[in-house]
């Protein structure tokens, strides 16, 4: 198997995501650019509004390289603010809505944020935490506006609390409607997004996404995936995280398709929402599509309009594609990105399907997106033959030029722009990616290197097994033993034994768990990704069926 032609190789044409907008809306003013339950926006009402909104943002001394903290779950004003940031030449600072307290201060006082966009909700808190910061001002949103269906599984309540001391975002629109801000042209160099990442070790690092980077990876990942003119796209991710942002968010905006966003992810709702708005394509974590295939009622149906599904943030087993896909004839393709890559950067082409690595039985992860250097590495950072496995490096547009101040941790990572992702990978002579594994997560057993992906895999294979993670533990004897956790799919059992001789059927004897913990459910982060560092601390204290 092979690339397709990519009709978007080579370097974007836009010079800016402003200008790029601005393109799409020229093409079809009155097509549909955002849908939120029962509300819509076409690109010129959401031009007109974000206009608006941008001229409120300047009122308030908002200029040109400034960083403004966006602290949303998926709701329209996330759209907003981000094209009013940018018409702006501002920085949109991604802001996880969990955070609290220290957690979200921390990020805030690194980055320098001159004012912060959150939900009404939170407005009280929020001004109590940033008091003394660089914040200048604060806006409050309500995630009840542009729709009326007031659905219980969203909203808790249809009250609205009292709006920030700023206004509210609704409110601003209408007040400086007609208005513009002042001309500005951002260019290639300028930062879209600053992303924070704790990377694989220190304190969070602010990841500068710059609008060259965004630019990059639509014009490529766009054709590669199968999204074009017409499509509707489900922000699945949340669009605080990169992979939202980017190939959920950006994407569809900078293209003449339809967003659709639905709060903070519920199963059912996704379910839903993909059969009443027709989506065609979407990217989020296994662990969403592993919510959505427990539900009883799910069906092929719900699919059927789907072109492409799209899985970020951590491998897929193969068993779980070949599941999803018996049930709801639906394939979910593998992609690969990072936050220092501006998302998804390695992607198996819409159409094909991930090859399988012979000697290690995981799935590919894809072939890179033009424009983008993957090599495999050795210690010394010398190239590896095809075939062999060693660190995974990647250089190219989308990769960011750096941390935000911290020009030391930028070298180390991406010494002369060529980033080390601190990935094991293995890249066949076709040039298809296979990621064996973090080189943190390896397990050293009495001098045998064991990688938990291989293992985890194998659990997969049990028709029990919803999730697995495999850690090492400290052990006198070996170094380190395998330990796995396990949670089972609804009305399905399985027993540890049972597990560990299932495990003996596929692996070596080193390889195999010698406990299997069976939990309700595995610690994850806000992105899906299962918390394999939690686990090896001790792990969830809640048994399976205790929930």
């Amino acid at each position: 198997m092979t690339a397709p032609e990519n009709p978007a190789a080579g370097l974007p044409q836009h010079d800016s995501l402003v200008a790029a907008w601005q393109d799409r809306v020229a093409r079809n003013p009155e097509g549909v650019a955002l849908r939120y339950f029962d509300g819509a926006l076409s690109a010129r009402e959401l031009d007109s509004a974000t206009d608006a909104l941008a001229a409120a943002i300047e009122a308030r001394g908002t200029r040109r390289g400034d960083r403004v903290g966006v602290y949303l779950q998926n709701v329209p004003g996330y759209a907003l603010v981000l094209l009013a940031l940018w018409k702006l030449g501002a920085t949109a600072l991604g802001l996880n809505p969990m955070y609290r307290r220290q957690e979200l201060r921390r990020i805030v006082d690194d980055a320098g944020a001159v004012g912060i966009v959150c939900a009404d909700t939170d407005a009280e808190e929020t001004l109590g935490t940033l008091a003394g910061s660089t914040v200048r001002w604060l806006i409050s949103t309500s995630a009840l506006d542009h729709q009326s269906r007031n659905d219980a599984r969203v909203f808790a309540t249809t009250e609205r609390p009292s709006p920030a001391p700023d206004g509210d975002l609704k409110a601003l629109i209408e007040e400086f409607d007609g208005r513009r801000p002042s001309p500005v042209l951002p260019d290639r160099d300028d930062v879209a997004f600053l992303t924070y990442t704790s990377g694989t070790t220190g304190p969070p690092k602010g990841a500068m996404n710059t609008h060259g980077n965004v630019l990059s990876v639509v014009a490529t990942c766009a054709p590669w995936t199968g999204v074009s003119d017409g499509d509707v796209v489900f922000a699945m991710a949340p669009l605080f995280h990169i992979t939202g942002a980017v190939v959920n968010a950006a994407i569809s905006l900078l293209t003449d398709t339809t967003l659709v966003l639905a709060g903070r992810f519920h199963p059912e709702v996704a379910l839903e929402a993909f059969a009443e708005h027709g989506v065609t394509y979407t990217i989020g974590s296994i662990t969403a599509y592993n919510a959505i295939y427990e539900l009883p009622q799910a069906g092929p149906e719900h699919f059927a309009s789907v072109k492409n599904l799209y899985s970020g943030g951590a491998p897929i087993p193969p068993a779980t594609v070949e599941r999803f896909q018996e049930r709801f004839g639906a394939y979910i393709h593998n992609g690969y990105g990072m936050t220092e890559t501006t998302s998804a950067v390695i992607v198996v082409p819409a159409g094909l399907r991930a090859p399988v690595h012979p000697p290690s039985g995981t799935l590919s992860i894809g072939l890179p997106l033009p424009g983008l250097t993957a090599r495999v590495v050795d210690p010394e950072g010398r190239p590896v033959p095809h075939g062999e496995q060693g660190e995974l490096e990647l250089s190219g547009p989308q990769v960011v030029p750096g941390y935000w101040g911290k020009p030391e941790v930028t070298e180390l990572t991406m010494p002369e722009g060529r980033l080390r992702t601190g990935d094991v990978a293995v890249i066949d002579e076709q040039g298809w990616v296979y990621l064996v594994d973090r080189l943190k997560d390896q397990i050293n057993v009495s001098g045998y290197k064991v990688w938990p992906r291989e293992v985890e895999d194998a659990l997969y294979e049990h028709p029990s097994v919803l999730e697995a993670a495999v850690v090492g533990r400290p052990d006198e004897y070996r170094g380190e033993t395998v330990v796995a956790y396990v949670s089972l799919k609804t009305g399905l059992s399985a027993t540890e034994e049972e597990l560990i001789a299932f495990s003996r059927d596929r692996l070596a004897a080193y390889k195999c768990p010698r406990r299997v913990h069976l939990v309700a459910d595995l610690p994850k982060t806000q992105t899906g990704k299962i918390r394999r560092a939690e686990l090896r601390e001790g792990g969830p204290s809640t048994p399976a069926g205790k929930a």
